[in-house]
């Protein structure tokens, strides 16, 4: 349920410190994180305690939302320990926990009842009558089943009585909300226990029994067939949709992905809901967004259940990866001199063009002028894992990305 004086909210993931900071830069309204266990994404470098009060203060200062995933599939062994980080997460104070086991839930609802509650997609919300159930429990969000429409998520945003989280963008999973099975047959890493390899993302081939050695690819394709590989979702031109069905957060997948990923994604998406609510009569979806989600790397686009298409949920069969960006460089912060100090990521030449991803307006070619190491040495190259002091043609800002424009675009 959500206000029509409300706004939707900009919900992005925060994989770690680094992401946290990018994921407000380019506009987050809210952040969604997690400590170093009890989560489904603890591959992923995530957040020591004294970093989870850090990622607090910096939350508040900025006036973003912090919710914190403690959404894994506990065991009996685990109550204890998992008792213990909720008296730690108490202290630490985010704006919501992030919930889907309902021994969990409980937990929290008797030992954190001052912390707001929930409900993960991994519950797999199907029908109002859940929602309805875990409002009555105490929660105050559920995130629905990927599964669902926009017309069956409209129903429950009208007659549940609880605020409706949805994903807008990023990864599908080929399992239904995420229950999946593979990893933990094929590496003993439970996808519900937060250590999922994706084998869906492995290329498999067919063998005949008498004919071993002898591999066949499922589809007359040299490239073998990718049978589980979802696309990606992408709902940039469908925000007015799910705005109008009540939404109140559109959610961006991703912990695990790079900070290019984040920055880019993120700033498409705030760009895109604020040009909505400037002016809902005349909004269109600009060229330049398409461009930059076009421009990072993804498995090809979909829609996803949403529209109740078979085509938008078909698998990509051949794991085309657009490879993006070639993502170079971070600032750290300007110099007095005009220059930007960098974290290199990649290797970066004087005189390379570049792109300047910044918040806000469009990206910009630039030139690299000037490299200059910490001893004040100019360098003609740049190698990842240094720091160095760039010079461009026009100034950047701090935690604003640089990038080398991809080939084929």
């Amino acid at each position: 349920m959500r206000s029509s004086a409300s706004r939707v909210e900009l919900l992005a993931p925060a994989g770690t410190p680094e992401k946290l900071e990018i994921a407000v830069h380019y506009g987050a309204d809210a952040v969604y994180l997690a400590g170093q266990n009890f989560s489904l994404r603890n591959f992923s470098a995530n957040f020591s305690e004294p970093e989870l009060y850090a990622a607090r203060t910096f939350t508040q200062d900025h006036g973003v939302r912090m919710y914190v995933a403690v959404n894994i599939y506990s065991r009996d062994r685990e109550t204890h320990a998992i008792r213990c980080y909720l008296d730690v997460l108490g202290k630490v104070n985010p704006d919501a926990l992030i919930v889907a086991d309902p021994a969990v839930f409980m937990l929290a609802r008797k030992h954190l009842p001052h912390i707001s509650l929930h409900i993960s997609t991994q519950a797999n919300t199907t029908n109002t009558g859940t929602a309805r159930f875990w409002k009555n429990l105490g929660a105050s969000r559920v995130n629905t089943a990927r599964e669902l429409n926009l017309t069956e998520i409209r129903e429950m945003a009208k007659h549940s009585g609880i605020e409706i989280e949805a994903f807008a963008h990023g990864a599908m999973c080929m399992a239904y909300s995420g229950r999946c099975l593979m990893s933990g047959y094929m590496a003993g890493r439970e996808s519900n226990r937060g250590e999922c390899c994706q084998p869906c993302r492995f290329h498999y081939t067919v063998m005949e029994e008498t004919r071993p050695g002898q591999y066949f690819p499922v589809f007359e394709d040299d490239r073998g067939s990718y049978i589980f590989n979802s696309r990606d979702l992408c709902m940039i031109h469908h925000i007015p949709e799910m705005v109008d069905a009540g939404i109140a957060s559109l959610k961006i997948e991703g912990r695990m992905k790079s900070i290019h990923y984040l920055a880019s994604v993120v700033k498409v998406y705030r760009e895109a809901i604020d040009a909505w609510y400037e002016s809902p009569e005349t909004y269109t979806v600009r060229p330049e967004w398409d461009e930059e989600l076009t421009a990072v790397s993804h498995r090809g686009y979909g829609t996803g259940f949403y529209f109740e298409n078979a085509c938008e949920t078909m698998m990509n069969t051949v794991n085309r990866v657009h490879p993006g960006y070639r993502f170079v460089a971070q600032v750290l912060s300007p110099t007095p001199d005009g220059g930007n100090r960098i974290l290199v990521k990649n290797r970066m030449l004087e005189n390379e063009t570049v792109n300047v991803l910044s918040p806000g307006g469009p990206t910009r070619l630039d030139r690299i002028k000037q490299i200059v190491d910490e001893n004040g040495v100019r360098q003609s190259v740049a190698q990842p894992g240094s720091r160095v002091v760039l010079y461009l043609d026009t100034p950047a800002k701090r935690l604003d990305l640089i990038r080398c424009p991809p080939s084929d675009l």
